[in-house]
């Protein structure tokens, strides 16, 4: 960039202020004002149709409706009903602002603290980040807390504003208590997660999950390198996002077996956008990175295939050289292929350790996270087991697929036991593993130096899952920087998936999907995850995974 992200800043108290010369970090963008002056075409009968599909989704499909409303005592369901009807005495002429309905369906679907379960807003939001051009994380050091920037964007930087800096107020409120308000807005299934999802959303907001920002600019108070108070002004900017690696509304075996927060996937995406553009490049291109077959150098990297999803690199510590694979992503289209890159690369690292690293992971492929798993143990690996919330519509569902006619797609273990539930009254199904147990186990181990795992509260769904897996098959410790993962425990379904697996050829019963306006979108738990070894029978969702040590 030829500008700086600031002019020059006075210290604190001087009396000047200078405000951030707005040079924007990404192609594309735009100032937040800007772009907001594009929004607000829903009509009143297209705020109708989402109310009552988001209504269809809550009540009929919705697997922890009963865990949600007993531990965050909330009823979204009634939220909805009562959203409907206000709207139902509005016209086009009297209904409120486009925000305000955005806001009060997101806080319907925020209240349940589920991360598989998102209202995700039409264009022009859906493809869109608002972001600052710089990274900000929590540190803890001597029990002491500080916010620390630790990464500028690609040729954003300024005289005192660099990478160490610590943050002492946003927008004039103490960080801390900045970070804990915006938690409260965020989904987070348990405080570490909450915590964590305030401090990500500080500098990155998907506009596919979140309303824009309601400040135009942030304001930051910092301690630059010799320890002088200062000041600047931020604004906010709105850029494309880099696009999704894997389709989650057609029928196929990786949707139907998708556990992804999809906020911290658009988060990823958007901060590879921003501090790793040379990675975005080398995935979304078609030249083929550079393979060696050379044992990594101690201290080198050893380049990976699939760059935003690996990074892996020889380690020199003062007790010996070791392995670091950095694991950002399970959402890949092909598990096997996945599993593949990460053996190629385990065979290029030392073999006296590994540090395996999926901090702020929120998941994707179920089959890439549980197939992963031999790789690292002698032990046979047991899949987790999955059931449905027994509903007259899931069982519609479940009848539909239980002969695969799709090819893609086999619901046939769960018929039986949803069947039975009208008569028992049963409120879950049986459980059944989503991942194929001969897959789990194909190739057996590849790594048979000792394993650690080191996990945070950004690690979601599919990551969930592949610790909860590293844990019960005692593969080996779990190192966790917050006291639990994310604690999302499910498998997620798309809004344009339930619709086409109702739309099955040759069985056509009066559907309750109707398309959303929009580009508008929704997605529900639809299965929930459960523990297997000692903790077997355990949910996974608001518990997570608790590390052997912090």
């Amino acid at each position: 960039m030829a500008e700086d992200l600031v002019g020059d800043i006075e210290p604190a108290g001087s009396g000047a202020v200078q405000v951030a010369s707005g040079a924007a970090a990404l192609e594309g963008s735009v100032p937040l004002h800007e772009f907001i002056e594009t929004a607000g075409t829903l009509t009143h009968a297209e705020r109708m149709l989402i109310v009552e599909q988001a209504l269809v989704l809550l009540e009929d499909n919705y697997v922890h409706l009963p865990l949600k409303s007993a531990m965050h005592a909330v009823n979204p369901v009634q939220r909805l009903r009562l959203l409907r009807a206000r709207l139902a005495r509005q016209t086009d002429a009297t209904m409120g602002s486009e925000r305000v309905f955005h806001a009060e369906l997101s806080a319907v679907f925020h209240s349940v603290r589920d991360l598989h379960t998102n209202y995700l807003l039409p264009a022009p939001f859906n493809g869109q980040i608002a972001y600052l051009p710089f990274q900000v994380e929590r540190c803890v050091e001597d029990s002491t807390v500080r916010f620390i920037v630790t990464k500028l964007a690609a040729g954003v930087g300024a005289a005192t504003f660099r990478v160490g800096v610590q943050v002492l107020y946003w927008n004039g409120v103490p960080i801390e208590r900045a970070v804990a308000v915006a938690a409260d807005r965020f989904a987070g299934s348990n405080l570490a997660a909450r915590l964590s999802r305030g401090v990500q959303s500080l500098t990155i907001r998907p506009l596919r999950l979140h309303l824009p920002p309601d400040e135009e600019w942030v304001t930051v108070t910092y301690l630059d390198a010799d320890g002088v108070r200062r000041e600047m002004r931020v604004p906010w900017l709105v850029a494309p996002n880099v696009p999704p690696m894997a389709d989650a509304d057609t029928i196929t075996t990786a949707a139907a077996s998708l556990g992804l927060d999809l906020l911290t996937d658009e988060v990823g995406r958007a901060a590879a956008l921003l501090f790793a553009p040379r990675a975005v490049e080398l995935q979304l291109s078609e030249a083929e990175v550079d393979v060696t077959t050379t044992p990594a150098a101690a201290g080198a990297e050893v380049p990976s295939t699939m760059p935003m999803v690996f990074r892996a690199r020889s380690v020199v510590t003062t007790a010996g050289t070791y392995g670091h694979v950095r694991i950002f992503t399970f959402n890949v289209s092909d598990p096997d292929a996945f599993v593949a890159e990460f053996v190629r690369l385990l065979e290029l690292l030392p073999q006296d350790g590994l540090i395996l690293d999926v901090r702020g992971n929120g998941g994707g492929h179920i089959f890439a996270s549980e197939f992963t798993l031999q790789t690292l143990t002698p032990r046979r690996i047991t899949p987790e087991p999955v059931q449905f919330i027994c509903t007259p519509l899931n069982l519609e569902i479940v009848r539909q697929h239980a002969a695969n006619p799709t090819g893609q797609i086999d619901l046939g273990p769960w018929f039986p036991s949803m069947e039975q539930a009208v008569q028992t009254g049963s409120i879950y199904s049986s459980g059944f593993p989503i991942t194929p147990e001969d897959g789990a186990n194909a190739i057996g181990q590849r790594y048979f130096g000792p394993v650690v795992l080191v996990t945070d509260a950004r690690c979601y769904s599919a990551t969930d899952i592949f610790a909860a897996g590293f844990q019960d098959h005692a593969i080996g410790p779990i190192l966790g920087v917050e006291a639990n993962t994310g604690a999302g425990g499910a498998n997620v379904w798309t809004h344009g998936l339930l619709k086409q697996l109702l739309e099955v050829p040759d069985k056509n019963p009066e559907s309750p999907y109707v398309k959303l306006p929009k580009q508008a979108d929704m997605r529900v738990s639809i299965r929930r995850t459960l523990r297997v070894g000692a903790l077997a029978g355990t949910p996974v969702e608001d518990l997570g995974i608790t590390p052997d040590h912090r």
